[in-house]
This record gives structure tokens, C-alpha cells and sequence, in this order.
């Protein structure tokens, strides 16, 4: 199958790459012109250089493709609404009118955070809620999920979108950023920590999105995905910031989190320096976010099939041979 991956380089989208590549899909990655593409290139990958916010550099991304998996978004848990909609909605928007006349099936990959943090998710399940929260990263999810599913029934593509929980493994955000953070300074637990990770290893969700995104069942259903690891936040720093040597320290509660979050927030991001605390990081770390994940289990065979415990060692690995 002809498979087109935005964000491919990405930490998501290489390994759905790497993934699709090895059950012998071929792939093709939309990559900004400036994109290193030495790793994607070496699977056999073909690079296509364009923009998800210039819909003139995506003439051609869809042709002779079957499938989309649209992962390209803006990670940062900073920025004004309007840099968000033009990656996350305008950016939408063009894909989507790129991808018209090509593509059978069209597989957004949204996040949990489309409910709204600053509440918990305890038990949502796909049929549960969203709720904007005026954090622009969760509320324009909401927007491109909506518009997914507008256009592809208007247009007659098939779509399929995927909510996964906190994506966690080697390298990723959840683990370099967290590492980076400790070293620049102390780290607070928010609200003590209590909360669980409500976390998805890498290599279970890639799975769960192959199956959601090449599964007849799954036209026109949302899935989410979300490993059943009991660690709370407060297990994860302590033992992620122990293996550099460092421990969180001292803590407040959720309220002061996202109160200080919102005042950093605003005095911060219209000068374009990011803020030491923004609500997405307390909406993450100081609520419950174990979102019911048993309808991809039920309907698509989903497992987690990498243990919280090996998790956790292959992390430890790439952290003692490649951060320290």
C-alpha cells in the first residue's frame, strides 16, 4: 500500500514510519524543506519537501498515495491561538484539498487533550465530551478534528481519527524535555504528583494506529489509546530524574499550577519567550487523564504488548547512552 506520512520525522511519525516500511508499505514523508531526512532516506523512505501552512508546496504529496496519516502538528506547550490554527487547522485544511481526488482513507491523529485538561478524563471514553479550555494546542485539535470528518464526508473519503494518550518512549518529549527541565532548574511536583502518567509507549501505539488507520472497522471512528501502567507522575520523575542524578523538588497545587501557567502564559508568549509553567504541562501532570482505551482492544485486537516495565528499561538505556 501507498502510505503518506506529515511529520514523518517526527518522534511519532518515524516510528510509524520505520513500522509501515518493515511490513512493506511504501512510504512516502512530507518534510519541511529544512528537515534533516538522513534516517527516513536510509529506510527507503521518499522525501517530499513542502509545507502543511503553503498549500502551493503540497501540489502533488497525495499522488498515487492510498492512505494519509496526518501526524505533522505543533508539539510545543506554548504559543498564541493563531500559531496554532494555521499549523493545526489552516495546515489541516490544505492537506486535505491536497490530498482530494487521491487518497481512499484519511487517518488524523488528534490527543486525548481534545477533551480539555484542567478537568479529569478518568474513563472518557470516544463517545465522551470535548470541551475547549482555552489552551490553544487542546481547542484546535478540537477544530481539526471537526474538520476531518466534515470535509472527508463531504468529499466521500473514508477517516479515521486516533486520540492517543501521554506518547512516551526513547527520546521523546515526555523523556528529554523532562531530563532538560531537571537540569535547568528545580521541578516541582504538581499536586504531588498523584496523578497517573496516563501514559502510551511508542511502539504500542504505532501498532494500534496501523490497525486503526488500515481496518475496515475503523471508518469513521475515533480510538484512543492509552497503556493500563499504574506509574503516577511522581514515580516517573523521581525515577527519570534519578538516573541523571536529580529528583523533583518541592511541589503546589494544581489550582496555583494552573493559575501561574496562565499568568506566565500571557505575560510571555505575546513576546515570543516560553514560559517556565503553561496549563497544557499542569493539565497534564496535575489531572487524571486514564481515558478508557477498551474499544480499540474490543474492536481492533489492540494490546499492549511492551510492558510498563520494559518500557522503562529502554528508556533507562537511551537516557545512559544517549542523553548522558
Amino acid at each position: 500500500m501507498n502510505i503518506l506520512i506529515t511529520g514523518a520525522a517526527g518522534f511519532i511519525g518515524f516510528h510509524l514510519t520505520r513500522e509501515l516500511v518493515k511490513q512493506g508499505h511504501r512510504v512516502r514523508g512530507l518534510l519541511l524543506p529544512q528537515e534533516d531526512a538522513e534516517a527516513l532516506e536510509q529506510l527507503g523512505v521518499e522525501i517530499f519537501r513542502g509545507n502543511l501552512t503553503a498549500p502551493d508546496l503540497l501540489e502533488g504529496v497525495a499522488q498515487a498515495m492510498d492512505v494519509v496519516f496526518h501526524l505533522a502538528a505543533r508539539t510545543l506547550d506554548w504559543g498564541t491561538r493563531r500559531q496554532f490554527e494555521t499549523v493545526m487547522v489552516d495546515g489541516t485544511r490544505n492537506l486535505l484539498e491536497a490530498s482530494k481526488g487521491h487518497v481512499s482513507r484519511f487517518v488524523y491523529c488528534s490527543s486525548v487533550a481534545a477533551y480539555g485538561l484542567g478537568r479529569t478524563l478518568a474513563g472518557f471514553d470516544e463517545a465522551a465530551e470535548r470541551k475547549e479550555c482555552g489552551v490553544p494546542y487542546c481547542d484546535t485539535k478540537i477544530m481539526a478534528e471537526d474538520l476531518v470528518a466534515a470535509y472527508c464526508n463531504a468529499h466521500r473519503i473514508d477517516y479515521t481519527i486516533i486520540r492517543p494518550a501521554n506518547v512516551f518512549g526513547p527520546g521523546s518529549v515526555w523523556v528529554k524535555e523532562v531530563l532538560d527541565a531537571f537540569r535547568r532548574g528545580p521541578f516541582p511536583l504538581i499536586d504531588k504528583g498523584r496523578a497517573p502518567g496516563a501514559f502510551v509507549y511508542i511502539d504500542n501505539l504505532v501498532e494500534g494506529m496501523i490497525l486503526a488507520g488500515l481496518s475496515d472497522i475503523a471508518i469513521g471512528k475515533t480510538y484512543l489509546f492509552r497503556d493500563d501502567y499504574p506509574i503516577t507522575w511522581a514515580e516517573y520523575l523521581k525515577t527519570l530524574g534519578g538516573w541523571i542524578g536529580k529528583a523533583p523538588t518541592g511541589g503546589m497545587p494544581f489550582w496555583l499550577a494552573w493559575a501561574l501557567g496562565s499568568c506566565c502564559e500571557k505575560l510571555l508568549v505575546p513576546l515570543g519567550i516560553r514560559p517556565p509553567m503553561t496549563r497544557l504541562a499542569a493539565g497534564v501532570m496535575g489531572r487524571d487523564l486514564s481515558v478508557d482505551a477498551s474499544l480499540a482492544r474490543q474492536e481492533l485486537g489492540w494490546e499492549s504488548r511492551v510492558s510498563q516495565d520494559e518500557a522503562m528499561a529502554r528508556i533507562q538505556a537511551w537516557v545512559e547512552t544517549c542523553y548522558l
